[in-house]
């Protein structure tokens, strides 16, 4: 029988984990085969990514919630599926999104369909990655012309002090 594995990926460490859990938990991955990293998505840099890559092996299933949990990088969500469902030759379930189990569908039309989803896909978690991006651009502009100050705060070292 295959092995059943979970990744979960959120942006910061103030973001909760627990809506991508449930859904790993719920699909049957056990808890101690559920990798998680609480880091941007814009490349595949994460420890626990790699981690959970390094232990993959053929045959082997893995769960995603969404495709944006995986990553938010076009090129790199296309490269990443790829090297997982190709190379390795593991199957990978996105969870709201059937037409990306690669369980299903293995002739040429539904491989077809899947490639043409997951481009979509992988497209609209870059773009909303830069949306995100801007959008917090504008607020840290707007916070500074209401005299917001970022940083760390001022030293209150006097100008006359020496370090010998």
């Amino acid at each position: 029988m295959r092995n059943m594995y979970g990744y979960v990926r959120v942006s910061s460490i103030e973001q909760s984990e627990e809506r991508q859990m449930i859904a790993l938990k719920k699909a049957g991955v056990s808890a101690s085969r559920i990798f998680m990293d609480k880091q941007s998505g814009k490349d595949f840099h994460k420890v626990n990514y790699e981690k959970l890559v390094a232990r993959l092996q053929k045959g082997d299933l893995l769960y995603i919630l969404s495709i944006d949990r995986l990553g938010r990088n076009y090129v790199e969500i296309q490269n990443q599926w790829r090297m997982l469902t190709k190379e390795i030759g593991i199957d990978i379930c996105v969870i709201d999104m059937p037409l990306l189990d690669t369980r299903k569908g293995k002739d040429l039309m539904g491989a077809f369909i899947a490639d043409l989803v997951l481009q979509i896909l992988s497209f609209v978690a870059e773009n909303e990655r830069e949306n995100i991006r801007k959008r917090q651009e504008q607020g840290i502009a707007a916070a500074k012309n209401r005299g917001v100050r970022f940083g760390r705060p001022e030293s209150k070292v006097p100008n006359n002090f020496k370090i010998s």
